[in-house]
């Protein structure tokens, strides 16, 4: 998979989340939702890798993860996230977005609980996602 694949997924990804929002079928759109944002952050990640550039070993074993944290700081993100976080409403959002595990496909979530996740990542201003198309 190659950046634009991952950017095509992302966008994907949460366009289905919002068609399973509309069809009260939450705890996919929440998983979904979490989804798009890996997607996203690993499209930042191979932003990052030089074409012909011998990967670092460290780092491809690294971006193999699911965790929202741990993708920010492989795709070199974290100060830019740090100065975005004095940002309340991003914040709030940011706090919704970064605990989002692939675990939540094994769990049940409510309306509210996917509405709130979907609205974090999608805000137009304040929104994790226009924060992450920034860098990708």
């Amino acid at each position: 998979m190659n950046r634009e694949g991952l950017k095509e997924l992302s966008q994907l990804r949460i366009r289905e989340a919002k068609t399973l929002l509309a069809n009260q079928f939450y705890d996919g759109a929440y998983y979904l939702c979490g989804y798009s944002v890996e997607c996203a952050l690993k499209a930042c990640i191979a932003k990052n890798t030089k074409q012909y550039d011998f990967p670092d070993k460290k780092v491809v074993i690294e971006s193999h993860t699911h965790e929202i944290i741990k993708l920010v700081k492989i795709a070199g993100l974290e100060i830019d996230l740090k100065n975005n976080l004095t940002d309340p409403k991003f914040q709030l959002n940011w706090n919704l977005v970064k605990d989002w595990s692939e675990i939540s496909r094994y769990k049940r979530n409510s309306e509210l609980e996917a509405l709130d996740l979907y609205s974090a990542i999608t805000a137009r201003k304040h929104g994790i996602m226009t924060w992450i198309k920034r860098h990708w």
